[in-house]
């Protein structure tokens, strides 16, 4: 690989590693709050230990991001300093921010691990939401980065150098409400779902009437309805997305439809696989009109294709089968929500109200599956606004180092996370051994105070 593709190859293996840690902080805290608020709502106190544990594991995962988000950090200077020189100028202000949320979740954090029993049920419910707070805040803030370099504003360019900085209109650039409500519902879609496919699989190696079955059922029905609303939410977001790349980068849209020529009422396509040298989508199901009406909310709107476009700016023909992939992962994930409440709410009643073992099968690689679809979502975002770095103003080419010998850094990299990868296996699975659920819910009467005792 030239010195260019390893260095694409390096960030994007660093962020992809990061963003597994980066997303479970989000969405955990986000389930560790609706446990809370569910168990004073039905005073039920297997959902303080849905909680407590919850926490454990997300104080873990913390530990993880930290050093992998600085790693993230550090490679944006070495491997990127002409883009971060732009950085600079124009968009270092939800970085600086962003120092703050993680400020906020971290002390909250520590508050809520080693001062929970002592808290009021409002207070708790207070440090845990503020510790939610602080983890989507640095996600909305990081995802405000990101997309500028997608629809970069807050500037002007001449002569090769940056005027006109308004740092604002950078943060609120075209393309952030969108990508960060987006960002926010498909990373508590995942922490739901996480919990969900463990639960599952949980439940799959128990029997129907052992207490710990009990407890992972009500772990599972919870993180379902989340995961399923969220999943919409993903979902109807995922429309107003669409109508930004068809108003700001309609080369990454036509990518992504493996659509080239220029017309109205342009079909939607799924599936199939683009053949560049023919300049077509071949094998794919195509639902008349429905590109136009995503694009524009218009059965004939008239949606560029890529061979309106000079074919060096074409994006790479794989964001077509990640955009597809995307999209199959999603609507799994609503029908397998559904179809489980729906089963529960048809057995309700009856002496057996245990989920049928196909189910649980199906559910238990949701929470993989999930994390997959955002691997594939953020790989599409950043792999579709190639070759630009920052949209229309910067090349990658133009952005990157020019050291030599990166391949050596690709591999020690490598190394060094799948060494985290296996020590947060090891870690976890260590102690929650030690701490099996078991004796938590055994001791259960004694640790909480019975209901009206507060």
């Amino acid at each position: 690989m030239d010195e260019l593709t390893i260095a694409r190859s390096l960030f994007g293996s660093s962020l992809a590693f990061h963003i597994i840690f980066a997303t479970l902080g989000v969405g955990l805290p986000f389930m560790i709050l609706v446990s809370e608020i569910v168990y004073q709502i039905t005073r039920d106190r297997d959902y303080t230990v849905m909680a407590k544990r919850w926490t454990k594991a997300q104080a873990i995962l913390l530990g993880v991001a930290i050093p992998s988000g600085t790693i993230v950090a550090v490679q944006l200077s070495l491997l990127w300093p002409k883009f971060m020189e732009v950085v600079g100028e124009v968009i270092a202000l939800p970085f600086q921010i962003e120092l703050f949320a993680f400020f906020l979740e971290a002390l909250f954090m520590s508050i809520y691990v080693y001062a929970a029993d002592r808290l009021s049920p409002i207070t708790r419910i207070v440090s845990v939401f503020l510790v939610a707070l602080g983890g989507s805040a640095s996600a909305v803030l990081i995802t405000s980065a990101n997309a500028w370099m997608n629809t970069p504003t807050g500037f002007k360019a001449s002569g090769g150098k940056i005027t006109e900085v308004h740092p604002l209109n950078a943060f609120f650039n075209p393309s952030f409400p969108s990508a960060a409500l987006h960002v926010l519902a498909s990373a508590y879609m995942t922490g739901a779902f996480a919990i969900a496919g463990l639960a599952a699989w949980r439940m799959l190696h128990r029997k129907s009437e052992d207490r710990e079955y009990g407890y992972h059922k009500k772990a599972l029905m919870m993180s379902l309805a989340v995961g399923g609303l969220m999943s919409l939410a993903t979902a109807w977001n995922g429309h107003a997305a669409g109508q930004v790349l068809y108003d700001y980068q309609p080369e990454k849209l036509a990518a992504a439809e493996g659509h080239f020529e220029t017309r109205a009422y342009a079909p939607l396509a799924l599936g199939g696989i683009v053949d560049p040298d023919k300049g077509e989508l071949v094998g794919a199901i195509k639902i008349p009109w429905a590109l136009s009406f995503l694009a524009d909310n218009r059965f004939d709107a008239v949606v560029k294709g890529l061979n309106d476009f000079p074919r060096e700016n074409w994006p790479p023909f794989y964001v077509h089968t990640l955009f597809n992939l995307m999209v199959v992962i999603g609507v799994l994930l609503i029908f397998l929500s559904f179809l489980a409440w729906i089963l529960q709410w048809r057995r309700r009643g009856k002496k057996k109200t245990s989920l049928p073992r196909w189910l649980l099968g199906t559910l238990a690689p949701s929470g993989l599956l999930s994390m997959l679809g955002i691997e594939f979502g953020w790989v599409f975002t950043c792999s579709g606004r190639q070759p630009w770095t920052v949209y229309h103003y910067q090349r990658t080419s133009e952005a990157v180092t020019d050291a030599a010998g990166l391949g050596l850094w690709f591999v020690v990299f490598i190394g060094l996370y799948l060494l985290l990868l296996v020590g947060t296996v090891i870690v976890m699975h260590s102690f929650f051994g030690r701490h099996p659920l078991r004796e938590e819910l055994e001791g259960i009467q004694q640790e909480y105070p019975a209901e009206g005792e507060w």
